[in-house]
């Protein structure tokens, strides 16, 4: 019996061992690829990548050779695509990108002129065939929604808001009509729904339209809704929550919004220098020396001259009722007999004539007599169609409620004067 155990057991460690052996095969790791990076329609893995500006004195023949891009060829270029770009335009400061061959010279194949962080124009020269063509980047809009209280003024509200002068300028163009900028007092508050503009979702490019807006002022609401009325015009329009358009005849004032009103128009004025009174006929504001002055309706210009305590001006001829006239200014922008439209510039703020400070003295005729447009009821634009009106306050109902739900900053801690004065009342 013993002479068989003794084998069994080295069998047994014979196909044990044989088993510990056995090889597990795994499966090959599949290492992926990175991805070509794209841009301007170029796999610029295949390229050296050259971004700049263009400096003061530089042309496109200095770039190009630079490059090793030779002048013949550079003629070439300039030659072949001039009806597409114009190389002698290029402007200092400008952004480019040149794509250049990825052996050691570097020689530049592709120039890329960028117009804007948009736009920009291709000239592609690697092949024997040269070609010119434009690129516009894919943009992105996303809607927003902003509220801010006003403490000083609206630029220095949107400004602490990190929104963009251009965006503050659009409200301002909306509520030009109907809103005294001068006038917006402490508390007085304001709501937005509007785009931004981005390009790969991180780039921002600029502001789209402004969709609705409210502003509280004096505990008056102002409704702001942008609606397409005429089908076949397709103009944008600013309307109220009643249907009522925005725009007037003419402006609240012929400066933007950053202004304030030095003196107003007041027949019983006593001048200090003289302690005499003579009648201000006009409205001055006061604005930064330069800043531009705006006709405050469309007309044809009627007197653009220099004149005696008037110094530099304009005289706006609107119809046959209302003409308004632009004094002290720096230097005019148009002459007698032409044609102006609502908001053109029409020249500068100035010291011109008899002033003492920088400022554009804004006066206002009706049938020949000069009045205090403040006190005028002035023509507005004509409200919407009857028949369109149910489409429109339909179409704003989920703008309204969008805006409402909207909600306000938490208003600023008191400080120590305002919580006394409370404590004394």
């Amino acid at each position: 019996m013993k002479k068989f155990i003794l084998p069994f057991i080295i069998l047994c460690l014979i196909f044990s061992c044989k088993e510990e052996k056995k090889v597990v095969v795994s499966e090959p790791v599949k290492i992926e690829k990175p991805k070509p990076v794209i841009a301007y329609g170029f796999n610029l893995d295949n390229y050296t990548v050259i971004n700049d500006t263009i400096k003061n004195g530089e042309s496109f023949g200095i770039i190009m050779d630079r490059y090793h891009v030779m002048y013949p060829k550079i003629n070439e270029i300039a030659t072949k695509i001039k009806d597409t770009f114009d190389v002698r335009r290029v402007r200092t400061g400008r952004a480019y990108t040149i794509l250049a061959s990825k052996d050691s010279l570097e020689q530049a194949q592709v120039f890329i002129y960028k117009h804007n962080k948009v736009e920009a124009t291709i000239i592609d020269f690697k092949d024997s065939i040269i070609s010119a063509y434009k690129h516009r980047e894919k943009i992105k809009v996303v809607e927003k929604e902003i509220a801010g209280k006003i403490y000083s003024n609206l630029s220095v509200t949107m400004d602490s808001l990190k929104l963009r002068p251009t965006l503050t300028n659009t409200v301002a163009d909306i509520y030009a009509w109907t809103l005294d900028f001068y006038r917006l007092q402490k508390g007085d508050t304001f709501k937005l729904i509007y785009e931004e503009k981005y390009i790969n979702d991180t780039t921002f490019v600029g502001y789209g339209e402004v969709k609705a807006a409210i502003f509280t002022h004096g505990g008056e609401d102002l409704y702001a809704y942008k609606f397409v009325a005429d089908s076949i015009k397709k103009i944008p329009e600013y309307y109220d929550q009643d249907g009522n358009m925005l725009r007037r005849a003419f402006l609240k004032s012929p400066i933007k919004f950053q202004y304030r009103i030095s003196s107003r128009y007041n027949l019983r004025r006593k001048i200090a220098l003289y302690g005499r009174v003579k009648a201000h006929k006009g409205t001055d504001f006061a604005a930064p020396y330069g800043t531009p002055i705006m006709t405050t309706a469309s007309g044809t210009v009627v007197e653009s001259a220099r004149r005696g305590g008037n110094g530099n001006y304009v005289k706006v001829k609107h119809n046959s009722t209302y003409t308004t006239q632009y004094l002290h200014m720096k230097r005019r922008n148009v002459r007698v007999g032409d044609y102006v439209k609502q908001g053109d510039v029409i020249g500068w703020v100035g010291m011109t004539g008899n002033t003492s400070g920088p400022h554009v003295c804004y006066r206002f005729w009706k049938y020949g007599r000069q009045v205090d447009p403040f006190r005028e009821k002035l023509p507005s634009a004509e409200p919407l169609d009857p028949k369109i009106k149910p489409t429109y306050l339909e179409y704003i109902k989920p703008f309204k409620q969008q805006l409402d739900s909207i909600k306000l900053p938490k208003p600023e801690p008191l400080s120590f004067k305002e919580k006394e004065i409370l404590a004394t009342n």
